[in-house]
Formats: structure tokens, C-alpha cells, sequence
């Protein structure tokens, strides 16, 4: 590992281990999209991706460089919903077992994928408890390998691809949004920036609510915040990590941050033109396109589409605050 705690080798040999285990999400583009915001815009789909979102990655990526004796014990993580089905499954597949530690609030689309997948499921209540620190517990009486959601190398390694693959399939990119909650797709997106285009400009989205990122990238330091209120599930992080921020501090260009509004306005995009479900959490990169809270007119720009596990009934009723038609598709 380099200075960074990740460097793009460590993204390439991710990439290989992932091979045949991962898919190779498609670059979407929507004539629509690029006429609205004046832009060239790719967006690189990981609502395609096995589980449902970009998580399997990293998640396959930790676990599968664990040495024989821990995978063997098993694995504990903590998350919201998409990591939480990305360690079940990557489990799974390399024949390990895994425990999730997960709110009460969660989806339970997300949830109960998580059981479908083998993983066994711990509740917490996220307003009044501490995941890590259940997390850890969990790790010491049980013997098993913490895994956290974003701040790990190999997590940080494997979300990475996602970037690389978009690099490989979109040509060169004047700007790469990317959603961010703890870092570590941010991150490893900017590293895999850095080394396949090292002219695009790094911008991070997260929601008005959250912004700790963007106030971290401000102070120099990480700052902490309260539990977000937000639509966004995936990105009610609390804080950047130890290792996602220095390389957001360095390679990161700005991180900007939309209403909640403005993602269900992306979700209905997407579903009224591109006919693709994405969560709020996945749409926060296009919102700030969608919304003007990044430049993007005249430029080739990448977008990552981070998930789509949202509940039907849920993602019914977000739509039809829009009162949007559903269009042709373009």
C-alpha cells in the first residue's frame, strides 16, 4: 500500500480477483440527460451490479485477502443495507459465514436480502447506539474479521474498479461525480482518476443534510456529525474514515451536496427516461448534475450510479411527489 493506504495497483489487483465474480455494469448515456445539462454524461450503472449496488467489490475484494484461518472464522460487518448484502454475499461465495450488524430503520428490502444472501442480521438502534462499537464487540467474542463498510483498504481497492471500468468503457472524462457517504468509493474512484485520466476533476456528492464530507474537505481534518436526516439511507454517515480522507484531501477536487428534492427528481429521471431504478443514495452524482451544483455544460462527464435496492412501495411513493409522466425513453 503506498502513502494513501491505496494505490491504483492495489485497484488492479482487485479488479483481477473480481474477475468472473463481479459484473461489468454498463455505461448508460440518454440523449435527454446531455440536452438538459448541456454535457456529454456516462453514467456507469452499478444498480446492475450483483446485490443490487457497487458494494460486491470491495466487500469480495476484503474478504477473499483475508489469510485461510479468518476467512474460515468468518466476518462481521456493519451497514445501512448494500454493504450489509454485499459481505453476505461475497461470504457466501467464498464459503465463509457472515454477521451484520444493521438499524432497526433499514430497508427491508435490504434486510431481508441480506438473510436471502446467508448473512445473519444484528438490529441496532441507529439514533441511540454505535455500530462500530457493536461491530467490534461482535469481532472480539466471536473471533471474526471486522469488515466496515468504507474505511479499509481493500474496501477501498475494490470500489475503485468501478472507475476503472468507466475510464475503460467511456474514454477520456472532464469530470467524474461520484456519490459519497464514508469514502471509500470516492476514493478509490479518485485514485483510479489520477492514474487513467489524470486531467478529470474529482467531485463528490453527498446530501445537504449529511455534508461532513464537505466540511471535512473545508477544515483539513474530519469532521463528525450527527445521524443525517435524509432519503439518502446509504449516506447517513456520521464521518469520513481514517483512510478515505487523506486521499479525498488529496485527490478529491470539491464535494458539493443536493437536496432531497433533487434526488427524487433524479429517481424519476432515471425511471421515466432511462427505465432503470436507482435508490436516492445512487442518484446523488446525477442530482448534481441534474441540479447545476457542479459545472458540467460543454464537458465529458462521468457519473456513478452507485445502487437501485430500494423498496418498490417506497420508490412508488418518492416518484409521485414529482408528478412527473413517465416519458419516452431516451
Amino acid at each position: 500500500m503506498s502513502e494513501l493506504a491505496l494505490s491504483f495497483a492495489d485497484i488492479e489487483a482487485a479488479h483481477m480477483r473480481l474477475s468472473g465474480v463481479a459484473h461489468r455494469t454498463p455505461v448508460l448515456t440518454s440523449a435527454s440527460a446531455d440536452a438538459m445539462t448541456g454535457a456529454r454524461l456516462f453514467f456507469k450503472c452499478e444498480n446492475f451490479q450483483r446485490a443490487g449496488a457497487f458494494k460486491l467489490r470491495g466487500a469480495y475484494n476484503a474478504i477473499a485477502r483475508l489469510d485461510a484461518d479468518r476467512r474460515t472464522a468468518g466476518v462481521v460487518a456493519f451497514s445501512s443495507g448494500n454493504h450489509a448484502q454485499a459481505i453476505a454475499l461475497a461470504a457466501r461465495l467464498l464459503g465463509t459465514r457472515a454477521v451484520i450488524v444493521m438499524p432497526r430503520d433499514a430497508p427491508q428490502i435490504k434486510a431481508a436480502a441480506t438473510r436471502g444472501y446467508g448473512g445473519e442480521v444484528v438490529l441496532y438502534d441507529r439514533y441511540s447506539e454505535d455500530r462500530e462499537a457493536i461491530g467490534r464487540r461482535l469481532a472480539e467474542e466471536r473471533g471474526l474479521a471486522l469488515i466496515p463498510p468504507y474505511d479499509h483498504p481493500e474496501v477501498m481497492a475494490g470500489q475503485g474498479t468501478t472507475a476503472k471500468e468507466l475510464f475503460e468503457d467511456s474514454g477520456g472524462l472532464e469530470l467524474l461525480l461520484v456519490p459519497l457517504g464514508g469514502g471509500g468509493l470516492l476514493a478509490g474512484c479518485a485514485v483510479a482518476a489520477q492514474a487513467l485520466c489524470p486531467g478529470c476533476a474529482v467531485i463528490g456528492v453527498e446530501p445537504q443534510a449529511g455534508n461532513d464530507g464537505q466540511r471535512s474537505l473545508r477544515a483539513g481534518h474530519i469532521v463528525h456529525i450527527d445521524t443525517p436526516d435524509t432519503i439518502a439511507d446509504g449516506a447517513q454517515t456520521q464521518h469520513l474514515g481514517q483512510f478515505t480522507f487523506p486521499v479525498i484531501r488529496d485527490l478529491v477536487r470539491d464535494i458539493v451536496t443536493v437536496s432531497d428534492a433533487e434526488l427524487i427528481e433524479a429517481m424519476a429521471f432515471f425511471a421515466g427516461r432511462l427505465k432503470i431504478i436507482v435508490e436516492a443514495t445512487g442518484a446523488l452524482a446525477a442530482a448534481a448534475a441534474f441540479a447545476a451544483r457542479v459545472p458540467v455544460r460543454g464537458k465529458r462527464v462521468g457519473i456513478v450510479v452507485s445502487g437501485g435496492n430500494v423498496d418498490p412501495a417506497r420508490f412508488a411513493e418518492l416518484i409521485q411527489r414529482t408528478g412527473r409522466a413517465a416519458p419516452a425513453q431516451s
